[in-house]
């Protein structure tokens, strides 16, 4: 019999059986698809040796006018400002004491140290910076208590503990007995953004849970620290603005240097001469509109004159005036404005495109579009009874835009479609609704890919896992597994950027192993085919000969190696070795699985294996290692029938 070519289609496909996807690939990990041809995905390394607090779920580069380059890292504790590889602590404050409001106990012996403070009561975990404190007497110096601290108990609604430490080292500083002040009447205590979670919680705010089970008018019940922290984030010209789901609206000036925090919209407003206190106060997502330089709140409290505590309306949608972040009241001499939307119970997301600012309801997809003076904004409803997963699992590559729905993904190109899948089923029953609000989209425009990371059912816990990834230049997908948080990819970096459980950020692209941590670890790649027949199907074929096919481009370690597996079987419902199956009798040993080790030179490998159908495989496992499959070919004699 002639040479068989073992050729597949591209992508995998996990719609039907194995058998019945009979010349294409059915199962992979951490492999991708170029030109048609499967290959393992490149490795990661460290943007550096520093880390944040925090799981990071938000990523935002942007370069200022003198051209530094900048990353936001927003975690469910804090919000950093990344440049050099140092990562700059920006969390705004969201209360800050009146002098004196703020007075402290300590304990002769202990570390522990009892702060009362009427006019706030923080949460276990929350972040607290004391200033213009004077020392207690002993061990607990200025020093040590003008410092930033985490609250460890609440006693009462007036009293919180924190745990004195060195200024210098961070150890705990235990109390003596002269230490019996209260810390002056000059003490301020500036409380930052209530931390939020690092997993979902049912129950929590708009949208709560999986998919439509919040209603309308269900308002946040339990506050911003109690969800899922995601933070939206955009840049109004140089400046940064963001804001947390559920909470307000912050500014960072970069012309006031990276030392400084992000400031309340709602202050900077007052302080600029404007009514500050009519900036919205809650919101789902903060949007700049960087053509026509507007900020705008998707979901917002109604501006009402004389009333600037109007309750939350998750459908509003509202703008400040053009050119002014500052101005929020509507006037006949300002473009500031507001809408509500119909459609739906409440915003999920917005992502400004090229020509509009598309938004998500949670059963519908609208545009806005600037018009101008009147009106300023026009909103239309693209396409009705949809779904989106959750807040961040769209995105827009080459003004296209695609995102998760509950049950299958979307597109939309100037109209809205279904994307088809070949891995809708395998995906939407894997997926862990629960945790849907984790779920996020990320490109790699490098290799033409939209990537959507999940939690899995099998997830160890509520974190990442999973992710499925849609190839828009060859229309197909792959899947596998890793644990990300966030993912960026950017044109002002050199590779595509995204957050790990560890607190660091990565650079993906960027080498052939996982270079994560201290060592390089390998990374483990595969992809493997579905059954096919060899001969005509009813007879056994004999597999004696493969003539491998690889190239192991971009490795970088002498003698690079991949392992080929042949998976023989006998029927389809058979498993692929007769030892793992005790209906098999036959006493062939070339019956079982065979793994070959092939190298660069490789030219050909001896077998002895037979079954009516087969099944390919390639893997790799060690460092340095990379590879891109051909078109391998297997040599099959007859060998009768059973």
């Amino acid at each position: 019999m002639p040479l068989q070519k073992l050729e597949f289609r591209p992508g995998i496909n996990r719609e039907g059986t194995d058998y019945a996807n009979e010349g294409g690939f059915y199962d992979c990990d951490k492999i991708r698809f170029r030109s048609g041809f499967p290959e393992k995905i490149g490795g990661w390394s460290r943007l550096s040796n520093n880390t944040y607090l925090g799981v990071a779920r938000a990523l935002w580069n942007w370069i200022d006018l003198d051209g530094t380059n900048y990353l936001g890292v927003g975690t469910n504790i804090k919000y950093y400002i990344e440049r050099g590889g140092d990562y700059n602590d920006i969390t705004p404050f969201s209360t800050i004491s009146a002098a004196g409001d703020a007075t402290f106990a300590a304990t002769n012996g202990s570390s522990t140290i009892t702060v009362t403070d009427g006019s706030y009561n923080p949460s276990i975990g929350d972040y607290v910076v004391f200033s213009a404190a004077v020392s207690l007497g002993g061990n607990i110096t200025a020093a040590v208590l003008n410092q930033e601290y985490v609250v460890v108990t609440v006693p009462s609604s007036t009293t919180y503990t924190i745990t004195a430490k060195s200024a210098t080292t961070g150890l705990p500083v235990l109390a003596n007995a002269s230490d019996i002040g209260d810390g002056g009447a000059a003490t301020v205590a500036s409380y930052e953004v209530p931390v939020g979670l690092n997993v979902y919680t049912v129950g929590t705010g708009w949208g709560a849970g999986p998919w439509s089970r919040g209603t309308w008018g269900s308002a946040y019940t339990t506050g911003i620290g109690t969800q899922l922290r995601l933070w939206s984030n955009d840049n109004f010209g140089q400046d940064l603005v963001i804001a947390p789901r559920g909470g307000g609206i912050y500014y960072w000036k970069d012309s006031l240097g990276i030392s400084t925090r992000a400031v309340s919209l709602n202050t900077l407003s007052t302080n600029e001469g404007f009514s500050g206190t009519y900036v919205p106060n809650t919101t789902n997502q903060v949007v700049a509109s960087a053509i026509q330089k507007f900020v705008i709140a998707m979901g917002a409290n109604s501006y009402v004159a004389g009333d600037p505590n109007t309750d939350f309306n998750p459908m509003l949608v509202r703008w400040s005036d053009q050119l002014n972040p500052y101005e929020w009241v509507p006037a006949i001499t300002n473009q500031s404005g507001e809408f509500a939307l119909t459609n739906g119970s409440f915003i999920m997301g917005a992502r400004a495109t090229r020509q509009e600012i598309l938004i998500w309801t949670d059963s519908a997809l609208y545009s806005m579009q600037y018009l101008g003076a009147p009106y300023v904004w026009g909103f239309n409803i693209l396409m009705d009874n949809i779904s989106i997963m959750s807040p961040n699992s769209m995105i827009t590559v080459n003004n296209v835009t695609y995102w998760m729905g509950t049950d299958k993904f979307y597109m939309y190109s100037g109209r809205v479609e279904t994307l088809p899948c070949a891995l809708r089923q395998y995906v939407f029953s894997d997926i862990n609704k629960d945790q849907s609000f984790q779920i996020f989209a990320g490109g790699n425009e490098g290799y033409n890919e939209v990537w959507w990371f999940y939690v899995s059912n099998s997830s160890a816990g509520t974190t990442v896992d999973k992710y499925v990834i849609y190839n828009y230049v060859d229309r197909v997908w792959y899947y596998g597994s890793m644990a990300r948080s966030a993912w960026l990819d950017t044109g002002i970096r050199q590779y595509p950027m995204a957050a790990d459980y560890n607190n660091r950020i990565l650079y993906h692209e960027s080498s052939v192993d996982d270079n994560a941590g201290e060592s390089s670890l390998p990374i483990t790649a595969y992809v493997q085919s579905s059954d096919f027949d060899i001969g005509d199907g009813h007879n056994f074929g004999f597999v004696w000969r493969i003539l491998p096919d690889v190239n192991f481009n971009g490795s970088n370690v002498n003698g690079p190696s991949v392992t080929m597996t042949i998976k023989p079987r006998q029927n389809s419902g058979t498993p692929y070795s007769t030892a793992d199956n005790p209906r098999v009798t036959s006493a062939d040993n070339y019956g079982t699985a065979q793994v070959y080790n092939i190298q660069e030179f490789t030219g050909q490998v001896y077998t002895r294996l037979r079954g009516r159908q087969l099944a390919f495989r390639i893997e790799s496992d060690g460092l340095g290692v990379s590879w891109q499959l051909g078109v391998p070919r297997i040599d099959i004699r007859p060998d009768g029938r059973r």
